[in-house]
């Protein structure tokens, strides 16, 4: 799939736009592609005999042990080749190299099994560590600066189509059973774009694309939390759960300005019982004369019987609140036609109360139903 990474440092300033492409392309890849199918024999293993070294890769007919030996080192050459990458990190999805063959399924499982060809392919992916301006430190995936590393994070700053091979890279690093290497990767990436400043042109390719190529959601969190932590300006920050702040500032916001809008304020930090409609006219018959009172006595126990139920239920099944709200709305019905003399003075109010109950339903329940981009967008 082509993708647009990357960000000129003029636009640093510039708040980001998250990317609908590479949402839906990395939701796919973290759930196994859905729906995909094996269009190869499985004796069809073009991947595999490549990294044993029984077939070079097209169309330039270089076998591995060349690209390994011969390459190394050779940044002018893997800077402007451009077919190798997708026989080196093999993915189930069509890259720029027609000659390229997608994994299979049967494919992945015979080259785990080869230790052969995992040898070479950790070898190629310190190779193009090195390229970048890292070096492996162990066999757990932990990553650290290489000798070279000013010179070519200056170079990874400013060749932005290295980040679409960062993302190959990460993603056949998953498939072909090293997961836990790109969590390493990714974190010192974002340490180097954010902390240390040598890499900033990155920071936006790291946290739209490397983040969500690890198919582990707390560690993907984890990357997030630590990405806002350093992120500048912070309110440009839009990957991940919002800051407390933010959605306590949001709810200041979207209050409506009425004459029941104290009432309302007070029902919200009360939100533990869903059923604000209820609560608010609670509020509004306690403030009443006590002539209003007396035409409906029963309506306060009621209500209080009712909230006392409701949280249970509201636990129960937190994502029903539309049903739950026209349920309300119908129930509400018979008791405005309860207090027939009395009422009509209060009649103009309970609608709007009813829209404000269900406002503020939806803003002190957003951080349950949409605490982060990473729930919505990216499960």
């Amino acid at each position: 799939m082509m993708q647009t990474q990357g960000g000129d440092s003029t636009e640093a300033t510039a708040k980001p736009k998250r990317s609908f492409y590479a949402a839906r392309d990395l939701y796919k890849y973290r759930h196994q592609y859905p729906n995909f199918k094996d269009i190869r024999y499985q004796n069809d293993l073009s991947n595999l005999r490549f990294y044993k070294n029984k077939i070079p890769f097209k169309p330039d007919g270089v076998y591995i042990e060349e690209v390994l030996n011969k390459w190394k080192g050779d940044y002018e050459k893997l800077e402007h080749n451009h077919t190798y990458i997708q026989w080196l990190f093999p993915l189930r999805e069509q890259g720029l190299n027609f000659y390229a063959k997608e994994l299979t399924t049967y494919e992945i499982e015979e080259f785990k099994k080869t230790k052969e060809a995992i040898r070479r392919f950790l070898l190629a992916y310190k190779m193009m560590l090195e390229f970048f301006g890292i070096k492996l430190i162990d066999k757990t995936g932990n990553v650290a600066r290489a000798v070279n590393w000013q010179e070519r994070f200056q170079h990874l700053n400013e060749s932005q189509h290295n980040y679409l091979r960062i993302t190959r890279i990460l993603k056949s690093l998953g498939e072909l059973g090293y997961e836990s290497f790109k969590s390493p990767l990714v974190k010192f990436i974002l340490h180097e774009a954010l902390v240390e400043n040598t890499i900033p042109n990155i920071k936006q390719s790291a946290l739209e694309y490397f983040v969500y190529t690890i198919r582990d959601r707390r560690e993907r969190r984890k990357l997030l939390r630590f990405a806002q932590k350093h992120y500048t300006p912070s309110e440009n920050f839009i990957w991940g759960p919002p800051r407390k702040e933010e959605l306590e500032g949001s709810k200041t916001q979207k209050s409506p300005v009425s004459p029941a809008s104290g009432h309302n304020s007070q029902i919200c930090t009360h939100k533990k019982s869903k059923d604000s409609k209820h609560s608010s006219s609670a509020v509004l018959v306690n403030n009443k004369t006590s002539e209003e009172k007396k035409v409906a006595p029963g309506e306060p126990g009621e209500e209080t019987d009712r909230t006392s139920t409701e949280p249970s239920s509201e636990a129960a099944s937190p994502r029903n609140t539309e049903k739950d709200g026209n349920a309300e709305n119908s129930n509400s019905q018979p008791e405005k036609t309860i207090n027939n003399p009395t009422e009509k003075k209060e009649s103009t109010s309970p609608p709007e109360n009813d829209e404000e109950g269900e406002n503020h339903n939806q803003d002190c329940e957003n951080p349950g139903k949409t605490g982060s981009h990473d729930d919505v967008l990216l499960q």
